[in-house]
Order: structure tokens, then sequence, then C-alpha cells
């Protein structure tokens, strides 16, 4: 008897080429690791000291209140095996589907078969089931500290997040239907990304959010027109271009955030709040802030202030020919916008004549979302890492609010690019978000201790530049803009510092929206809307409830109350001037900068 050999399918000659690129890319990984250097195991999560307290807090509970301990550990069985026996009855009558859930619905879990498909729906409920129970565990847990507290549960919810179902490609449905549909091409591609993304970040694990070969900066985001006109060691000076023949005769002068880039404010066109500035009739000068390496380890709030905030006045002031301006801060920067008024203050300087505060935190007695990364144990590792390198590097700060919102910012991409095989979306927000800065190391732990950590500022003794700088100094007129669901700069926070400085005229705004997305929102969107009410002395909730709410975006309402504050129409302006001639186009050299990541 003969057997005939078989030609090899194209399933076989497909199967053989992915187990070939499999064990190559399997190589490069092993390398890309390699070059990863030992963390700081402070970065990467709370001293042990905050397990042992709870521990400690819940055997405390045990024996005082041993009816309620046995209370939820018999909940959580009961449920358990409820769920257990509901699913083996079901297969027993030979009923393949699951039963009804009325469980909350989840994003995560929007495949059809987490509802439909035994296997998957007992693996959710499961899931769910366990997560409460460990949210009650931690909630119900006394004697301790209410700060350890909080860590306690952040750090909880991270583990539940961590080990959801949907991390995992055994109980992952959408990983395994594509796996199928692809012949397992969408795992070569989804290690084609994990091995690109660890050999980008030497050897650390950056999810990679978009796209970055589809956005060119100066070609198809930052794009507005204008001229760097001012260069040194801290920023470029970037003036836009005129599009109206007149202009307001006070000019503005925008901080974005040294955190991040600029371009934020000029993503697009549409969007640009850059550029509708311009078009409402305003000589509009933006800071660009240089990207700093390990040379900028004893650079401090004093440099950013004087060679970035009072430098980049003083050349506007310059270039138009004025004796005030007004300022804008966003974030950190509007926080140091403060600092450099309450300077000002002391020296009875009144060049700036309106300040505008977007999404600016200027008082840290309620450290908010960022409790669990403000206590010692985790700066104490940030300043390690500074002490080392120089520099707080940029992808342990995006780590650090990355984890505030782990699901949308890590997990989900992490699935979609390493367990689908999917080529990250050209998104120029996310591009914008993943191209990080880093922080010189004297100024972020000054910024750290002094204001997050001691509040010296608020409570008005934040020594700076030879003064004791106090919040309550902050007298010229003013307008701030937050966001109602912003988790980095919480809208009441930024509300409360708000009522401790000193000037008689201030204008508090609660636009709709996030961090972003409520600052960054033309009117053209008819988007988000935003609160307004002139009583800030009412509590931040009764402030609220009592507010006026006006639909579409507060750009409007800002360029009334500011156009009563910038003077009279003059011919507009062309870049830069005999004695600061144009050096380069927007938007500049310093953006193009890449964060150094190793």
């Amino acid at each position: 008897m003969t057997t005939e050999a078989t030609e090899p399918g194209p399933e076989q000659d497909t199967l053989t080429a992915n187990l070939a690129r499999i064990e190559e890319l399997t190589q490069r990984l092993v390398e890309a690791l390699a070059q990863r250097r030992p963390g700081n195991p402070a970065l990467g999560g709370p001293e042990p000291g905050l397990y042992a307290k709870a521990a400690q807090a819940y055997w405390q509970e045990w024996m005082q209140n041993p009816a309620k301990v046995f209370e939820q550990q018999v909940g959580y069985w009961g449920k358990s095996l409820t769920h257990f026996m509901e699913a083996q009855q079901a297969l027993a009558r030979g009923q393949l589907s699951p039963p009804e859930d009325p469980g909350p619905k989840d994003r995560r879990f929007k495949n059809p078969l987490w509802d439909s498909h035994p296997y998957f729906n007992f693996i959710k409920q499961q899931y769910l089931i366990s997560s409460e129970a460990i949210r009650e565990a931690v909630d119900e847990i006394e004697d301790l500290d209410p700060t350890e507290k909080r860590r306690l549960r952040y750090f909880a919810q991270q583990i539940t997040d961590m080990l959801a179902p949907t991390n995992f490609f055994a109980t992952n449905p959408d990983a395994l239907q594509k796996a199928v549909e692809t012949e397992g091409e969408s795992l070569v591609k989804g290690l084609e990304n994990l091995v690109a993304d660890l050999e980008a970040n030497n050897g650390e694990l950056v999810v990679r959010l978009a796209d970055e070969e589809a956005f060119r900066i100066g070609e198809n985001i930052a794009t507005a027109p204008g001229q760097v006109v001012w260069r040194n060691h801290m920023m470029e000076l970037i003036q836009y271009s005129p599009t109206t023949e007149k202009v307001h005769e006070t000019p503005i002068v925008l901080f974005p955030p040294w955190i991040n880039k600029y371009y934020i404010l000029d993503l697009k066109e549409s969007n640009s709040l850059i550029r509708w500035i311009v078009d409402q009739g305003y000589t509009l000068f933006v800071v660009s802030w240089i990207n700093p390496d390990e040379s900028y380890a004893d650079v401090g709030l004093e440099d950013y202030i004087d060679d970035g905030f009072l430098t980049a006045m003083r050349v506007a002031r310059e270039i138009c020919g004025v004796d005030r301006v007004n300022a804008v801060g966003y974030c950190i920067a509007g926080t140091t916008l403060a600092l450099v008024l309450s300077l000002l203050k002391k020296r009875g300087d009144k060049q700036v004549k309106s300040a505008t505060f977007f999404t600016a935190l200027t008082d840290f007695s309620d450290q908010g979302e960022f409790t669990p990364f403000l206590q010692d144990d985790f700066i104490d590792g940030i300043e390690d890492e500074c002490n080392r390198s120089g520099i707080l590097k940029s992808f342990i700060m995006s780590r650090t609010f990355s984890f505030l919102r782990s699901t949308d910012l890590i997990y989900t991409p992490a699935i979609r690019s390493y367990m689908m095989g999917e080529t990250p979306p050209a998104f120029d927000l996310l591009y914008w978000n993943g191209d990080g800065a880093n922080l010189p190391g004297r100024m972020t732990m000054q910024y750290l201790r002094g204001l997050c950590q001691r509040n010296e500022f608020a409570e008005g003794r934040f020594q700076l530049k030879g003064e004791t700088l106090d919040l309550a100094d902050v007298d010229v007129p003013l307008i701030s803009i937050t966001a109602e669901t912003d988790h980095i700069a919480a809208w009441k926070d930024c509300y409360r510092g708000v009522q401790k400085m000193g000037s008689r005229s201030k204008t508090f705004v609660l636009s709709e929206s996030g961090h972003i997305a409520g600052i960054v929102n033309p009117p053209s969107k008819k988007k988000y809307g935003h609160y307004l009410n002139p009583d800030l002395k009412l509590p931040a909730e009764e402030w609220q409830a009592q507010a006026d709410y006006h639909e579409g975006s507060w750009w409007g309402h800002w360029e009334s109350w500011l156009g009563k504050r910038s003077g009279k129409m003059v011919p507009a302006r062309e870049p830069g001037d005999s004695a600061h001639p144009p050096l380069c186009p927007a938007p500049g050299t310093y953006v193009t900068v890449k964060a150094n990541q190793g």
C-alpha cells in the first residue's frame, strides 16, 4: 500500500511563514528587553508598609467585629457559588445560553459573546463579583488614615483593572475571533507592535497611542502662520501673523504647560485656539518650551520665571511698544503664572494687565486623584530618579497620568495593538499625548515638595527669588477656566484657589468635559457648554447648583471679557521688529525635540 504525498496548502504556507516571523520577533523581543535598565521600585507602587497597615486594620476588624467580616466573606462566597450553580444547571439542561445579565454595562464587555456565550459570560460575571468584593472589603476597613485608605482604594482598583479578563488572550473573545479570522496573522502583527514599542523606548513598555507616521509638526499639525521672534535656553517665543487689519493694542502672551508640547492649542485649523484668538483681532505670542535633557538638572522654577515668563512678556511689550500685556497660563504654567503675579506684586510691577488661567491649580490642600502619587514613598522615588539622571523622564510622568485612566489609556490601547495586531489610529490628540517632555530635576522637586505636598503658596509661605510668595497677592483682574470632568486639575480645587486670590475682579467659568476637551472647545463644534456664576463666595457645589448654564463653547465669553481689557484697536503687527528679527517660521525648532525615554 502506498500513500500519496500531499502538497502543502496555502494555510500551511501561511502558518510556516508566521512561525518563522514569530521566531525572529522573539529574538528581537529578548534583545529589546535586555536594553531596559532596572527601574526604581518606588515608582512602581506604594511602599509595602501600606499593605501591612491595611492587613493590620483588617485583622483588627476581624478581632473586634468578626460577624461583619464573616458577613462580607459569606456574601462573596454565596454570590460565587450561586453563579457557579446557575452555570452548571444551565449546562445540565443542555442550554448553552447564559442566564440573563442584569449587571451594569461596562465598555470592556461590549462584544455580544460576553452576554451570549456561557464561557465568556461566566468569566465576566465572576470577575465583576470579585471586583465588587474587593471594593467592599477596602471600603469597610476602619482605623486606617484617610489618605492611606484613599491610596489603598486606588491601588486595589489598579489590581482589579489589571486582572480584567479582557487583558488576557484566552479570555478575550475579540482577540480570539481576530486570530481565527486572520489565521494567526493578528498575533504576529501584535508581536511586531510590541517589539517596536519596546525598541523605541529602550526596553520600557510605553504603549503607542497613535500612528506617529501620520503626523508632521508644521505640516499637518501646528500649522498656524507665525515666526519665532526670540530664543533662549528655556523657550522659543512665537508671534503669530495677523489675519485682521486691526488688532487690540494690548497683546496676549500665552504660556502652555511644559509637561507637554504647546501645539495642543493648534492641532488643526478647525479646533485651533491659536488661530481663533488671532482671528478675533489680537496680537498673540505663544511660548514653546525647551524639551530638557540631563544638562538642565539644576534648572528651577526661577529659570522658568526669569527666562520664560518675564522674558517673554518683556519681548512682547518691546515688539508691540506697550507697557502691559494680558497673560494666559495653562495647567502648570497657570500655577507658575500665579507665582509670577505674586512676585510682581512684591516688586510693585504692573506689567500684567489681566490674567487668564486654564485648568490651573494653586491650592493643593486636597490632592485629589493624585493622592496616591504625592506621598513620600513615591515622591522619594522621583527624587532619587531626578538625582540619578538629572531629569524626570517623560514616560514616568506620562505613565502616572495614564494610570489615572488605565482602562482607556493603557489596557485598551495595548489590547488593540498587541492582541488584535491593529495599527494605532491616526488621531492627532493621541499623537500629541504621546509627544511628551522631560522635566528638570530641580524644578520637579520644587513643584512636588513645595507646592503639591506642603501647599506653601496657598498658605503664603512659598520661598522663591528672595521673596515669600502668597496666593493672596494675585490681585490683577482674572478669569479662570476649568473643566467639569478634569481628573488632573479638578475644578473644585481650582475654584478653591481662585477664592483665595486677592483680586477684586474675578470670573470663574466651568466648562463641560475634561482637561483637554474642556479647553480645546471651538464654538463651531457646538459641543460642550459651560457654567457661569458671579458669586465666588459660595462653596463649589452651591456655586454650580446656582450657576447659569450656557450652551456651546466658553471661548466667546472669554473674548468678550478679554476685549474690555485689551485697549483700543491699532494697525495689525507683523511678527518681529528690527530689534527682534524673525529667527524661523512657526512652529520653531524646540517643539520637534523628542523626549529622552531611555
